[in-house]
């Protein structure tokens, strides 16, 4: 059983993927599922989970709703995905074009949350803030009053935030590896083909 307090987990999905023909790009195969069947499967623990972006499938059990404006934006797109999560009181908060993320890695990321929230940092140093685990109200109130196509690091930035930066083994993508480039995709479903197997740790 989860030691853990439970967690709600939102996804945003949106954006137009302009650079990968303006395909709905969470749907794009890497290693023999979609990029959001392998974020969604990261999160399995949390209930509920919210998928924010336009029509597309989600699996059965997965809520799916959009920002106002559609269009808008992370800040529009995450104050949509919060509030469709209810009373929980911690919610995950992950891209939808992660596919080597993993369960593991959001467990380690609920375990050191102990201010706000708690982000991943690459190996540059860089936060990534669509990757992180936060306090579901504090996370609502920042949002409150922000407007369309605001950035979401100047939302995020006057909160209490841990940065963690996992290990990454020997010949495992790390974490945060997203696809927005062809060139990024390719190297991607490359780099999951020379897997054994889902990376599910």
């Amino acid at each position: 059983m989860d030691p853990l307090p439970p967690f709600a987990a939102v996804v945003l999905a949106g954006g137009r993927a302009a650079r990968l023909g303006g395909q709905a790009k969470p749907q794009l195969d890497v290693g023999g599922r979609s990029m959001l069947d392998a974020v969604l499967a990261a999160l399995a623990g949390a209930a509920p989970r919210v998928v924010v972006g336009p029509p597309q499938p989600v699996p059965d059990g997965v809520q799916r709703v959009r920002e106002e404006p559609p269009g808008g934006g992370p800040v529009p797109a995450l104050a949509a995905g919060i509030a469709a999560v209810g009373g929980a009181g911690v919610v995950a908060v992950l891209a939808a074009d992660l596919p080597f993320v993993t369960a593991g890695l959001v467990t380690a990321l609920r375990e050191r949350l102990t201010g706000d929230g708690v982000l991943v940092v690459d190996d540059t140093g860089r936060d990534q803030l669509l990757l992180g685990v936060w306090r579901t109200a504090v996370l609502r109130d920042a949002l409150a009053g922000a407007r369309p196509h605001t950035p979401l690091r100047a939302v995020l930035s006057p909160l209490a935030v841990r940065r963690y930066r996992p290990p990454v083994l020997p010949g495992v993508p790390a974490p945060w590896t997203d696809c927005d480039t062809p060139a990024e995709l390719a190297r991607a479903r490359a780099a999951a083909a020379r897997l054994p197997g889902p990376v599910t740790g």
